[in-house]
């Protein structure tokens, strides 16, 4: 009993690394942002033990954000394969590269309905299982401005006040230069005309000064 358990818990094991080895492997973003009404692309590869078979299958579905049953976006088996109905439908193109192991698509027109999780599965025979790639898809109005307008407003408006400022200090600072240079001109004319008068003072006391015989 004891042998039989431990044979079981070995071949366990074994199979669980051989599972790990031969799964596939799915990268995909967390969530993607985008504008009501524009396109985005929703980026999805895969890694695999093995190489690229012709039974490769490609498997993307959509859950809306309240959480009601999942509606099958877009299916790859050789070609790819657009919904026949849903929403769907006539939105949704192949953006990949089966060698490059992308399997992205591109969602088109996007509608505040698609907010939601979107999944990306692959199966690459022999490798049949691994993970599930899983992006959030946020689907956003269209605003006046921005965040890089408001912010490059922002810049440009502290931009030129600073302009103002500088231009406004050196101004200042040349009218103060100018203030200064005058009074000192005026400052040294009245001196310069202070000594004239003193000369002159001192010329006219020598020559009221009578001579002595």
């Amino acid at each position: 009993m004891r042998a039989w358990l431990r044979a079981a818990l070995v071949l366990g094991a074994q199979l669980r690394a051989l599972w790990l080895a031969a799964a596939v492997e799915v990268h995909t973003a967390k969530e993607v942002v985008a504008v009501n009404g524009t396109n985005q692309r929703l980026k999805c590869t895969f890694s695999s033990s093995s190489p690229v078979s012709q039974q490769l299958s490609v498997s993307w579905n959509f859950q809306p954000e309240d959480l009601s049953a999942h509606e099958p976006v877009f299916y790859y088996l050789k070609e790819p394969y657009q919904p026949p109905s849903g929403r769907f439908k006539d939105r949704v193109t192949w953006d990949g590269n089966i060698e490059r192991h992308d399997v992205s698509i591109m969602v088109w027109n996007l509608k505040p309905s698609d907010n939601g999780t979107f999944t990306c599965q692959v199966t690459n025979w022999p490798d049949v299982y691994g993970t599930i790639g899983e992006v959030r898809l946020r689907v956003v109005q269209k605003v006046s401005f921005s965040e890089i307008h408001f912010l490059a407003v922002a810049i440009g408006s502290a931009s030129g006040l600073m302009i103002i400022v500088v231009t406004a200090v050196i101004i200042c600072r040349q009218h103060r230069r100018k203030a200064r240079d005058r009074r000192a001109e005026a400052a040294e004319a009245a001196d310069s005309e202070r000594k004239e008068k003193e000369s002159l003072k001192m010329g006219e006391k020598k020559e009221s000064i009578p001579l002595e015989d």
